[in-house]
């Protein structure tokens, strides 16, 4: 019945700060699919899923920190290679919350991007 997570949503109240964030940062690709929706706004494909960010500064998910708590509303993605992944967090002096040892099975990192939304990596 169900595929998968089409795509996650999240507001920023920058949008090329948040571009610069998830594009050049995190490495993301910008998909050129996104139609004028007459506010601004961005895609990223990450495997099949795609991320879309709206500028919605009025919006009610936006925490208003930037602290990183593990429990937290976030989404997780899947990293092929995380001592990678951690040298490019470090590289941009991106905060992380490393935890390696935790309850699952996998390495888990957590970052917050500029307007407080939480990603978890993990492998």
């Amino acid at each position: 019945m169900y595929e998968g997570i089409h795509h996650v949503s999240l507001l920023v109240t920058d949008i090329e700060r948040a571009k610069r964030f998830y594009g050049e940062v995190l490495g993301f690709q910008e998909s050129n699919e996104r139609p004028d929706f007459g506010f601004p706004g961005a895609w990223y494909q990450v495997g099949e899923t795609q991320i879309h960010l709206i500028v919605h500064k009025e919006g009610k998910t936006l925490r208003g920190v930037t602290s990183i708590d593990s429990r937290d509303g976030h989404f997780a993605i899947r990293v092929q290679d995380m001592e990678s992944f951690i040298k490019r967090m470090r590289s941009h002096q991106v905060e992380i919350l490393d935890k390696p040892n935790n309850q699952t099975d996998w390495h888990q990192v957590f970052v917050s991007d500029p307007d407080g939304n939480l990603i978890e990596f993990n492998c």
